[in-house]
């Protein structure tokens, strides 16, 4: 009886703590069976977090929460600032030779963004070239110049009702070959007018899905009608 009550003391308390300030000495056979007793029973609780961390894991893989969004839904459209009817009342260009389609960014008298939709539709792309489809560089210039005349002949730099003119380019660069199927999306900066000759200056940069592919500095005249 007094071995079982012995036995009843040592395993209500903590393991931690059974043989920790024991005053008494103890049978090896009791210690040993003791100590194991404790060391199984941490085995088994460190078993089953395991086994339960595992079945959630399984239960709720991590690509099921995720949903990939469908590549005609990934890139929003440019926006529209003036649309191809808006253009058509600034300049003066007509078919075959308006190259603006859209404008998509206007600070009056600063700066214009475009695009030029690049289709195999194009008129030039017979003849440069029939078995690689290639804009033409100095096309790529004039549809610059062309928003450079957004920005121009707009009421807040000079008014609508002129004409303008090159009057030179330099540095002109082109980097990467323009095809079928692209965007083209320009830039244009004014960086200098001067309204009593009728002379500006402008930095210009051409994009392909973020890529320059020309660039340039552009001098243009303008003139009334």
């Amino acid at each position: 009886m007094a071995s079982m009550a012995l036995s009843q003391y040592i395993f209500s308390i903590p393991s931690s703590q059974r043989f920790e300030n024991a005053s008494f000495p103890l049978p090896s056979s009791m210690l040993k069976h003791s100590l194991v007793a404790s060391r199984s029973h941490s085995l088994s609780t460190h078993l089953k977090k395991t086994r339960n961390s595992l079945i959630t894991n399984c239960a709720t893989p991590e690509n099921d929460t995720k949903t990939e969004t469908p590549i005609e839904l990934r890139y929003p459209a440019f926006p529209t600032v003036m649309d191809i009817n808006q253009i058509r009342e600034i300049l003066p260009h007509r078919f075959p030779f308006l190259l603006v389609d859209r404008v998509i960014e206007y600070n009056p008298g600063v700066s214009a963004v475009a695009i030029k939709n690049v289709t195999i539709n194009d008129n030039f792309f017979p003849g440069h070239f029939p078995e690689r489809p290639i804009m033409p560089g100095v096309l790529m210039v004039e549809a610059m110049a062309q928003v450079g005349g957004l920005v121009m002949l707009q009421p807040e730099v000079g008014g609508s009702k002129q004409n303008f003119f090159f009057a030179g380019i330099d540095k002109v660069r082109f980097r990467k070959p323009v095809v079928a199927g692209d965007t083209l999306v320009m830039r244009m900066t004014l960086v200098k007018l001067q309204k009593r000759f009728g002379i500006a200056k402008m930095e210009g940069k051409a994009y392909v899905g973020g890529d320059v592919v020309c660039e340039g500095d552009f001098l243009m005249a303008t003139g009334s009608e």
